[in-house]
């Protein structure tokens, strides 16, 4: 089955597995869930976590301290001189105490079970990933139900104690950012999976490919200095943009600027045009990347435009042009064939602007 614009729900398992470098999605421990078709992406999301959590339990849910406090009648951690003069006043024996706890109620479960409630009720899972989840649910008794929006997502961390917390914490984030709150009883439910969250995915996707599978090439999301011919008076500088790549790879003296595209339509067709034709800001960008990157303008900076392709009749996917010296080109990537043939797409763009040398 396929989501918008074409693409295989299956694949974007494979995706998931190289954007979040999880190569044990793509070993014998996942092959069944790798093997099922789906009908929703968040019916892929559930199975997903139902095998990743199933195992998780098995293992041993992660633990860490977290900081408690409570009213108790012996001294525990440290004592709140002010609460418990307030506690005294009450005539209550007790003492105010904040101490650290060992315990599974933490960030990192607290996020696997309200993504596990939610899917459980959510439509376009299959009534049998529901049932799963919810005997899942019920290791979760200590843990405490967090509110989406309260998720601070920026004090995530992974170490060896809980690596195997990354693949589930990413899906949980794809799963709760499609989250719209209802204005009547303050539940939630699924949004369909946006082209924003697909956008992301895709460039995050094609950059951890090639870090994989093509260690022969230097892959990272480079930024781009600005190549002024004069020093810049610093405060106007300040104002110019930052040039981040999505993907650049390098190769001895030889570069390439990939920019990710995701539209629901790639080609547009203006008040003045007769045939559709790429966007000019996508254009505009790559070229402006390419020209600051070679500042000696030797033309080993090339720069693609690679596009998730579409439903369109037409797209593009023909040879490069030449533009003041570099190589500027645009193609698609078929996201709804099989994952081979998609990898086959990706290595073919590094062997024709890295060519082996024989």
């Amino acid at each position: 089955m396929t989501v918008d614009k074409g693409i295989s729900i299956k694949n974007i398992y494979y995706m998931l597995s190289y954007a979040f470098d999880i190569k044990r999605l793509r070993k014998e421990d996942y092959k069944r869930v790798a093997g099922e078709e789906f009908d929703n992406i968040y019916d892929l999301f559930a199975a997903m976590l139902e095998k990743g959590v199933s195992q998780q339990i098995k293992q041993g849910l992660y633990r860490e301290y977290v900081p408690m406090q409570e009213e108790l009648p012996l001294m525990r951690g440290k004592p709140d001189i002010s609460e418990t003069m307030r506690l005294r006043v009450q005539r209550k024996q007790k003492l105010f105490c904040r101490f650290d706890e060992f315990s599974q109620d933490d960030l990192y479960n607290q996020i696997l079970k309200i993504t596990i409630q939610l899917l459980s009720r959510a439509d376009g899972v299959s009534e049998k990933r529901k049932q799963a989840l919810r005997r899942l649910d019920v290791n979760f008794c200590d843990v405490s139900l967090i509110q989406p929006r309260n998720i601070a997502w920026d004090r995530i961390m992974y170490r060896r104690g809980n690596r195997s917390y990354e693949l589930l914490l990413n899906i949980c984030r794809l799963v709760l950012i499609g989250l719209l709150q209802t204005t009547e009883d303050g539940s939630y439910k699924l949004l369909s999976f946006t082209d924003e969250n697909m956008a992301k995915l895709y460039e995050k996707f094609i950059l951890e490919y090639y870090k994989q599978e093509h260690r022969e090439l230097d892959a990272k999301a480079a930024q781009v200095k600005w190549n002024f011919t004069a020093e810049p008076d610093k405060k106007t500088a300040a104002y110019l943009p930052q040039m981040n790549t999505d993907i650049t790879l390098q190769k001895g003296d030889k570069k390439l600027i990939i920019d990710a595209k995701y539209y629901r339509k790639m080609l547009v067709k203006n008040y003045s045009d007769t045939n559709e034709k790429l966007r000019s800001a996508n254009l505009y960008q790559i070229f402006t990347y390419v020209k600051n990157m070679d500042t000696n303008n030797t033309g080993n900076v090339s720069g693609l435009l690679l596009y998730a392709k579409t439903e369109d009749e037409l797209f593009p996917d023909g040879e490069p042009f030449e533009i003041c010296g570099n190589s500027i080109g645009a193609k698609t990537l078929d996201l709804s064939k099989d994952f081979e043939e998609i990898a086959s797409q990706l290595d073919k763009i590094a062997e024709y602007y890295f060519p082996h040398q024989t």
